[in-house]
């Protein structure tokens, strides 16, 4: 298990570098859904290291909630998980 979180958390830190770049280059972005979901799924260190090291997404407020919802989500999931 802890290994299939590393590599989500690799990949989410990886895809939010790729729309940060995209975004500089003005090309077709990852979609919000998308960067969410890989959070989501587990990605939420990785997420949120990529927010703050590229500094993506980090003053878009409805990002930050809906990313901040996504947290709470995978906490209380992890909490269930681990009580069984």
């Amino acid at each position: 298990m802890i290994y299939i979180l590393s590599v989500i958390n690799i990949l989410s830190f990886f895809i939010f570098g790729l729309d940060k770049k995209r975004a500089i280059q003005q090309k077709r972005r990852i979609p919000e859904n998308t960067l969410l979901g890989i959070s989501l799924l587990g990605g939420i260190i990785g997420s949120a290291s990529g927010m703050i090291i590229f500094n993506h997404k980090t003053s878009k407020k409805s990002f930050l909630m809906k990313f901040i919802l996504v947290v709470l989500i995978d906490l209380v999931l992890l909490y269930r998980f681990i009580r069984h």
